[in-house]
């Protein structure tokens, strides 16, 4: 196939148009010998194009498929308008800014913000290849990290482009990814200094120009320095030709330098400089633009400012820094004038007026002499053989003299601040590698081109060479890797040009020997060029003039005015003017400036240590071209020659590096967004050296297909029977041979299939011809199927007509027959029935008068008695009205008052609760620096411990002497109580006096107002129910409005309540995410402590050892091993059969011994019987004694049953406690204690007592003194108004509540009496009862060896029972005896003067260790009963680290689920309620504390196990639960049981420690969310977007075919694995749900992001296969979370929305009739989101419906709507927040698990160390 023969009808083609460069045309006749017609696409004109040479025909298209393409050189046809077609299509219709070019990344200038740029998007190109994902700076930066990483040599990324291409900000993105992958947790935090230095080196090296707001007029290499790890450990700079001319004069539309225009801004906060407005100084207000739309000088400052101070730049630095620039400006305003006294006019020497102002600002700045700098602006120093002339210049010379100033002093500047930002980029940590950013301006033509355009031009050929050569040598490698036969490919090489600039007679050699020469001139350098240089091809001389000279350059051919060369070359500045500024006193940056001007002069270092490490070291030492060196020799280097080293050695470290490209374009020059100008672009193209890329790859092999994608794309091009699928290489070597006879179009490679330009097009056209012929065939089949099932429809609809016909003709004939039958019968019927009619009518006539006339009678006399009744009943219910009306009346206005005081308490409730609710802001406010507040806190508590160790001691002895103080101030403040009291019943009774007058004047008035008040009341009456009956009414109308008050403050209430929910939710989910960050920053830190550590993990023969043991135990123990059964396992006596009989046979005889045991028992249980009932006869007598005994003090006696029931109370307790102590040891030293706190207690108490007696009994009898001495003998007169009676009854009152309590307590005891003898009863028939049965199963003869053996057991049994119990009550005894011995000691210790007793008592341990071999014996007996149990365990403070490290550290997930669940939850919190039972604060601080570190070191050394993370979620979720259950209150006691209840903290309150439980349970919720997403994270592409169920259903492939279980099914295995461990681990099943929403909506923003950025993915094919790929996650929640409810399946299933309408949309028809429903279905994507997903949308097929613009906008267009406008206004993001995580909550889930069961099992080893209470 030749090229000509494409040139059919119908073919389209490119051709060229004035303005556009090139527009579309289809041809419309074959090609003929040089003719070729065609038809304008947009036009519609015909053109004839003449073909002078077939190998110069028309460019063709590509074909749809290719349109669009990421990479450029996947296009079928490349060439140039094919290129600039795709960029347009990309950038115009789709908004694609990023576009590969094989190596090279073709970024265009979008003149918009894009939300593009996120850490989101970081993440997603995080470990992708490049072109995985959509074109992106982050992919190219990607790349260069990861080679780096994977081939450990050092890389560096290049942009270049024109000004306003966005190059800087292209760079800074690049190093912002650097930053984001490649950060460093140490304190340096390098990269935020790194992203620090770009707003520095910005406003001070950027400007406005005419084509770009800020630009870059220097250039710059960053180098970002890795250590081993490969994370920033540094970074370095290195700047290129500073654009100083601009300091002193720009263009119009252009501006100064950044800085000063935020100088000016800034002015009011520095007064010290006397700056001015920007328009006011000469250096600023030449390009008249002084403003940027959309920036604000004065927000930049202060960013510049702040980046200062990040960089380490002292406020005294930049203060200067400053100066020096307001010196700068200030310079430019001082005025140069004619000199006054000279008459001469041509020799016109300058001069500057003493009292100019700015002229004493600059001097004042920077302290300066100013008659010095005066003279040594307008004057110069001519140095001859012999002497040294002065002379005066002239105005111009002077102010170019002054300028030239301002520039080196600016360019100083920048020097020293490289430096400032070098030396805080520094650091001291190892630099392996590094990767350069190379920001340098593009190549540059203007209409005048000067010397600063020479030097950019001549880097850019030099970085051209490096280009081409990189790209030539890819090429080769790749066509050597896939093994093909390949030519070597020409392309241009650039040495010529760049030999004509370096030659030793080149530009620049004789630049600078014309520059040494004393009378060299511009013009003398262009004659010897044009003498010297012609030889060269790359040299023309102009047509008209010698002032300029031409240069070929690869780009274009630039012509270079030679005005103004030497002296940019020389770069001179007075120096005489430079000693006057050195000479500065006030600004110390002048030195500092200088002073590295000459090091430099000294020993030519650089401004920049060189880098890190390099493979080739460069023969010149490497600088700054802002400020030239002088040479070795003394003499000063000229910036051409600087710039060539400079070059020469960033070109030796580019080739030490793997380099990677950006390409920038300008797509216009009116900064407008989105709009692209073809012949502005294709320039660019040819400058930058991507046409010359497309070149390369179009003279060899651009086509490039794997053979799985050509044989999913091109199997339609081979026969059925010739497909292979087991060998598609094979497959596509026969369609290959078969359509492309030319051998030499194509190659097989190793692993692609390699084609010449213009093949891949021709077989998309071969494919679309045989596509249509199979749609024809389709369509006849279709049209015959349609048309024949249509004949058979109407056939049979005809046979049908034809049969209802007929068989209604026969069913109407039918019918006739049976009417007339019909008709006949009805009449014979109607006519009996009329007659019957008739008779009955009359007889009913006739009975119906005689009813009616006797009824008549019978009513009346009815009626009148009921007139009587109803009269009767009218009056009744008439005065039951009056009432009920005076009642309601009554009502009425008490609910009003009721209504008006409910109102005012619910309006001050609610502004309560208003002030409440906005006292949440506050807690915002309060959160803002939680980080912070954390680290610092953690510092403060650390150095808190160190003092408390310090202070422990001393805090042991002020806890002594506080208390021994504290005793002693009771003791004072009881006895000032007394003397109060005293003082105030002497006051009481003074003032009850002086009420009793009082009190008897006020009776006789109340009197006399009470009849006026009748009086009153009477008049009043009446006027009352008038106005009772109006306020009804009024009632009524108010009683309607405040329904509708009550309903709008209802609506308000709940409207403000959905607010401060949705608030609460806010702050709950922001203090979630700052511990999730506080979580992944402890991450972050323990990964680098565990940097150090091998990788490779090895277990210890010892940690196998008892691995293993560990295994056999669990093995052996089946169930929850925990919970001990309390119930007795032996039957109850009335389940035992007492009726057996007796067998025959000799009977076996009965140990006597035995026998005699229990009789002795019996004895005793007897006479403890009567001894009880002895003391309940002699109770009974005493309380009878006392009720019929007249009280003699009700008063006293109450007083003393009160005293006496607390002291009982207490001392049943005190018993109670006794009798839980079981060992012997503790019970004496339990003993004493109790005995020792009795006694304080009833020595207070009777002190108390007698103190009250003596103070009543003074009291009483002051007060009958008080009556006598008052009244005398007349004492009724205290009875006047009484008083005495209403004293009576209140004292005989208190007596009756006596005589009640005393018959309660009577009855009481007689109740306990009886129950006590019925117990009696009871035991007496058991142990009958067990006589019996002993005595019948002792006396039969065994059946068999078990009975006998039983038999036997039950005696052995009785025998040790019995000693056992003797032994019991031995020590009973002797504890009874020990007791009434240690209160004999105690009272004669006190009696002689110890009245510490305690002290002795614990001092004396030496008695206690003789009886602990008595308790392994006495423990586990009790009386009759088990023992009962506390639930609580007790351990030693120093064991404390062992039981951490058994019950957390060394708990492994497979004993945990053998055990109860939650059961190391249990076992602390049970040693907590032992803490507060014994009011053991310190000791519980440090259990909880240690609690939490263990957790926290076990999580973080399984940091990548599910298990042990739901396993301790699970346990501290139990841990808080219990400490809710049994804190308290009242919130979570509801479903407690009343021994629960009874189990409540009584000491602590551990609120605190609650939310610290919950914020380690959220940070291990975190924890648990970040592993889960961590595991499906490399399965979430393979599972959802590449899976391809129904193979070729797609285009071409992005990746290999999957293998089996490689899909949906192994995702949902890794999801029912999680889910699994979940539910083993009990987790709650609330957070279980939660868990699962949270990975779900990961997996949805992790699909929808890399969808996104993935053209591929964006076709109808794509999206079918991906919709049924979540069809098997949606089934499966179904399936595996249905047990959750149905409610918690939806809301998992939402979270799959945006995902899901996704691939919807891909699957929806998109024509502008569908916009409405599009976006209905579309509700959970943005409208950018939407739109981006549209303008990937690639067509796979021709015959597939495109997307238009049209219907974009109008998608767009609706979704802005729907979202309202407020949407513009909010940050819109493109992808979704993968990071987001749901507010979780713990709901309370008490436990019905009782804690006294609570056991511990053998597996955990903490039988010795924890004691069960």
């Amino acid at each position: 196939m030749t090229t000509k023969e494409l040139y059919t009808k119908g073919a389209r083609i490119w051709v060229e148009h004035p303005e556009k460069v090139w527009e579309s045309a289809t041809v419309t006749a074959d090609y003929r010998s040089g003719v070729l017609i065609a038809k304008l696409d947009q036009t519609g004109e015909i053109r004839q194009i003449k073909i002078k040479d077939e190998n110069q025909m028309p460019p063709l298209r590509n074909p749809s498929l290719l349109i669009g393409q990421n990479d450029l050189t996947s296009l079928s046809y490349l060439h140039e308008p094919a290129v600039l077609h795709n960029l347009r299509v990309r950038f115009c219709d789709r908004n694609a800014i990023y576009t590969y070019c094989g190596i090279v990344l073709v970024a265009i200038n979008p003149y918009n913000e894009l939300p593009i740029y996120g850490d989101e998007t970081i993440m997603a190109y995080r470990g992708q290849s490049m072109g995985d994902l959509d074109p992106h700076i982050f992919a190219v930066s990607e790349e260069a990290y990861t080679k780096l990483e994977r081939e450990r040599r050092d890389q560096s990324i290049i942009v270049s482009g024109e000004s306003g291409a966005g190059k800087t900000v292209s760079a800074k993105y690049a190093m912002r990814y650097f930053a984001a992958v490649g950060g460093n947790a140490s304190e340096t935090q390098v990269e935020r200094k790194v992203l620090a230095s770009s707003p520095i080196m910005e406003a001070i090296g950027n400007a406005k120009t005419t084509r770009n707001d800020n630009s870059s007029r220097f250039g710059k290499f960053i180098e970002i320095h890795f250590d081993e790890m490969y994370r920033i450990s540094g970074a370095s700079m290195r700047t290129y030709l500073l654009e100083k001319s601009r300091v002193v004069y720009q263009s119009a539309g252009e501006r100064n330098y950044h800085v000063f225009y935020q100088l000016c801004a800034a002015a009011r906060s520095m007064p010290e400089l006397q700056l001015d407005h920007q328009d006011s100084f000469h250096y600023l207000n030449q390009g008249g633009s002084p403003d940027i739309d959309g920036v604000d000088d004065l927000r930049a400052f202060n960013e510049t400012k702040n980046a200062l101070t990040t960089l380490g730049v002292s406020e005294t630095e930049q203060q200067n820094m400053f100066t020096v620039l307001a010196c700068i400006l200030h310079l430019g305003n001082i005025e140069l004038k004619c000199e006054p006294d000279s008459g001469d006019v041509e020799e016109d020497g300058a001069y500057i007026d003493p009292n100019d102002k700015h002229l004493q600002i600059v001097c004042s700045l920077l302290g300066v002499s100013k008659p010095e700098l005066s003279r040594w602006l307008t004057h110069r120093r001519i140095a001859s053989a012999h002497e040294v002339i002065v002379s005066r210049m002239a105005t111009n010379r002077a102010a170019f003299a002054r300028d030239a100033l301002a520039k080196r002093m600016y360019g100083e500047m920048f020097a020293w601040l490289v430096k400032c930002v070098n030396r805080a980029l520094e650091t001291e940590q190892n630099k392996s590698h590094f990767i350069g950013v190379l920001d340098i301006y593009g190549f540059e033509t203007f209409e005048i081109n000067s010397f600063e355009q020479f030097c950019i031009n001549y880097a850019n050929e030099k970085l051209q060479q490096q280009f081409n050569s990189h790209v030539f040598k890819l090429e080769q490698d790749e066509y050597i890797k896939e093994e093909i036969s390949w030519k070597m490919i020409d392309f241009y090489d650039n040495q010529p040009c760049i030999d004509l600039i370096e030659d030793r007679l080149g530009v620049l050699a004789l630049l600078d020997e014309q520059c040494r020469v004393p009378q060299g001139s511009d013009q003398g350098f262009v004659t010897k060029l044009h003498e010297s240089c012609h030889k060269y091809p790359h040299f023309m001389k102009p047509r008209f003039g010698n002032q300029a000279f031409i240069i070929k350059h690869f780009a274009d051919n630039v012509e270079y005015q030679c005005g103004g060369f030497l002296e940019k070359n020389r770069d001179t500045v007075s120096e005489e003017q430079l000693e006057c500024i050195k000479s500065s006193t006030s600004c110390r940056l002048i030195h500092a400036m200088f002073a590295a001007d000459r090091v430099s002069e000294g020993n030519a270092t650089a401004t920049l240590p060189p880098p890190s490490r390099r493979r080739t070291t460069p023969a010149v030492p490497l600088t700054s071209l802002t400020q030239p060196p002088r040479r070795a020799s003394g003499q000063k280097q000229t910036v051409g020659a600087q710039f060539r080293a400079s070059l020469s050695a960033l070109m030796a470290t580019l080739s030490a590096t793997t380099p990677h490209y950006v390409r920038c374009i300008k797509p216009n020059d009116t900064k407008l967004p989105f709009q692209f100008h073809p012949a502005r672009a294709v320039n660019q193209l040819r400058a930058c050296g991507v046409l010359e890329t497309i070149r390369i790859s179009a003279a060899g092999f651009p086509s490039r297909w794997l053979y799985q994608d050509f044989f999913n794309r091109y199997r339609l091009l081979c026969a059925h029977k010739e497909l292979d699928r087991g060998d598609t290489k094979g497959t596509c070597r026969r369609i290959l041979a078969a359509h492309l006879k030319d051998p030499d179009k194509y190659q097989f490679g190793a692993t692609k299939i390699f084609f010449r330009a213009g093949q891949v097009a021709y077989l998309e056209k071969l494919r679309a011809d045989i596509q249509r012929l199979y749609c024809v065939r389709i369509q006849s089949c279709v049209r015959r199927f349609v048309a024949r099932r249509k004949y058979l429809r109407r056939m049979r609809a005809l046979r049908g007509l034809q049969a209802h016909c007929r068989g209604f003709l026969a069913r109407r004939f039918a019918q006739e027959v049976r009417r007339t039958r019909a008709a006949i019968k009805i009449q014979r019927y109607v006519r009996g029935w009329s007659a019957r009619r008739r008779y009955r009518q009359l007889r009913r006539l006739a009975v119906g008068l005689q009813a009616h006339a006797r009824g008549y009678l019978a009513r009346r006399l009815y009626r009148d008695a009921r007139r009587v009744k109803a009269s009767l009943t009218i009056q009744r219910y008439a005065r039951g009205y009056l009432a009920r009306k005076r009642v309601k009346a009554m009502r009425r206005g008490i609910i009003i008052a009721q209504a008006a005081v409910r109102r005012f308490l619910a309006r001050r409730l609610y502004k309560r609760l208003r002030i409440e609710a906005r006292s949440l802001d506050h807690v915002k406010t309060l959160n803002k620096g939680l980080e912070n507040k954390i680290i610092s806190l953690q510092q403060k508590l650390g150095e808190a411990q160190q003092k408390t160790k310090a202070l422990e001691p001393l805090a042991v002895q002020l806890a002594e002497a506080k208390a021994k103080l504290e005793l002693l101030r009771l003791v004072e403040i009881e006895a000032k109580t007394l003397k109060v009291s005293i003082v105030d019943k002497d006051s009481i009774i003074a003032a009850l006096q002086t009420e009793l007058a009082s009190e008897r004047d006020s009776n006789k008035q109340l009197v006399e107002e009470k009849k006026e008040i009748e009086k009153t009341y009477k008049i009043e009456r009446v006027a009352w129910e008038g106005e009772s009956e109006k306020l009804v009414n009024e009632l009524k109308s108010s009683k309607e409005q405040f329904d509708l008050a009550i309903e709008e403050r209802d609506k308000q209430l709940e409207q403000e309540k959905k607010a401060l929910s949705a608030e609460l939710e806010a702050e709950r989910q922001s203090r979630q995410k700052l511990l999730s960050t506080q979580y992944e920053l402890q991450e972050r830190l323990d990964s680098l402590q565990r940097a150090p550590a091998t990788k490779e993990h090895r277990r210890s023969l010892s940690d196998a050892s008892n691995n293993s043991q560990q295994e056999t135990t669990v093995e052996d123990d089946f169930g929850y091993g925990s919970v001990r059964s309390v119930e007795n396992s032996r039957p109850a006596l009335e389940a035992v059969n007492w009726s057996a009989g007796s067998h025959g046979g000799p009977m076996p005889i009965a140990d006597a011994g035995l026998v005699l045991r229990m009789q002795n028992r019996i004895s005793a249980l007897q006479s403890e019987l009567s001894r009880t009932t002895k003391r309940a006869t002699d109770l009974e007598e005493r309380l009878m004694n006392r009720l019929s005994s007249p009280p003699t003090n009700p008063n006293l006696d109450r007083f003393k049953v009160e005293e006496l029931e607390i002291e009982n109370k207490k001392l049943r307790e005190h018993l109670e406690r006794l009798r839980s102590a079981g060992d012997t040891t503790l019970l004496t030293k339990e003993v004493i204690d109790q005995l020792g706190i009795m006694q304080k207690e009833l020595d207070r108490r009777r002190d108390e007592c007698v103190q009250l007696k003596s103070v009543l009994t003074n009291t009483t009898v002051n007060l009958k003194s008080l009556t006598t001495s008052s009244y005398g003998s007349d004492v009724d007169i205290v009875n006047e108004d009484g008083e005495l009676a209403t004293a009576y009854e209140t004292q005989k009152g208190i007596n009756r509540q006596l005589q009640e309590e005393l018959m309660a307590e009577k009855k009481f005891y007689s109740d306990h009496i009886s129950k006590t003898k019925a117990e009696i009863d009871r035991l007496r028939e058991e142990n009958e009862k067990y006589q019996k049965l002993l005595s019948v199963e002792l006396s039969q003869e065994p059946k068999n060896k078990q009975q006998e053996f039983a038999q036997n057991e039950i005696i052995k049994l009785a025998a040790e029972s019995l000693a056992l119990q003797e032994r019991v009550d031995k020590l009973s005894e002797s504890c009874r005896r020990y007791k009434n011995q240690i209160r004999l000691l105690v009272t004669k210790l006190r009696e002689a003067g110890i009245q510490d007793v305690s002290d002795i008592l614990e001092g004396n341990d030496t008695v206690v260790p003789q009886n602990t071999s008595l308790a392994p014996e006495i423990a586990p007996v009790s009386r009759k009963k088990e023992r009962e149990y506390l639930g609580m365990f007790e351990y030693k403070i120093q064991d404390e680290a062992t039981i951490i490290k058994k019950l957390i550290t060394d708990l492994k997930p497979r004993t945990a689920v053998t055990l109860l669940p939650g059961l190391p939850a249990y076992i602390i919190f049970m040693m907590l309620r032992h803490m507060d039972h014994v009011d053991d604060e310190p000791k519980m601080h440090q259990l909880l504390k240690a609690v939490r570190i263990g957790v926290k070191k076990t999580l973080r050394k399984r940091s990548d196990s599910v298990e042990y993370s739901a396993l301790w979620l699970a346990n501290m979720l139990r841990l808080l639960n219990n400490l809710r259950q049994y804190s308290g209150d009242a919130v979570y006691q509801k479903e407690n049981t009343p021994r629960q209840n009874q189990q409540c903290l009584r000491i602590f309150d551990l609120s605190e420690y609650r939310q610290l439980l919950s914020d380690i349970a959220v940070q291990i919720y975190q924890g648990v969310i970040t592993l889960l997403e961590r595991q499906v994270e490399r399965l979430i592409v393979g599972a959802i977007l590449e899976y391809e169920e129904i193979s070729g259903l797609s285009g071409p492939a992005r990746a290999p075919p999957s293998p089996p279980g490689a899909g949906p099914a192994r995702l949902k295995q890794e999801l029912g694995a999680a889910h699994d461990h979940l539910h083993e681990y009990h987790v709650d099943a609330s957070l279980r749900v939660m868990i699962f929403k949270q990975l779900f909506y990961y997996i949805c923003a992790y699909s929808l992001n890399q969808l996104l950025l993935r053209k591929d993915l964006c076709c109808w094919a794509k999206g079918l296969q991906i919709r049924y790929n979540i069809s098997h996650l949606e089934n499966w929640i179904k399936e595996q979370l249905a047990e959750y409810g149905q409610k918690s399946v939806d809301e998992i299933l939402s979270v799959l929305k945006p995902i899901t309408q996704a691939v919807q949309l891909l699957q929806a028809r998109k024509s502008l009739a569908d916009v409405q429903s599009t976006v209905d279905m579309c509700s959970n994507l943005t409208a950018m989101q939407v739109c981006k997903i549209l303008n990937m949308y690639t067509p796979a097929e021709d015959y597939e419906v495109k997307v238009t613009r049209e219907f974009i906008h109008e998608i767009q267009k609706k979704m802005q709507e729907k979202a309202g406008p407020k949407a513009d206004k909010e940050p819109q993001n493109l992808l979704m927040d993968s990071k987001m995580i749901f507010s979780v909550q713990f709901p309370f889930n008490p436990s019905s698990i009782r804690l006294e069961d609570v056991e511990l099992p053998e597996v955990l080893g903490l039988e010795g160390l924890l004691t069960k209470i």
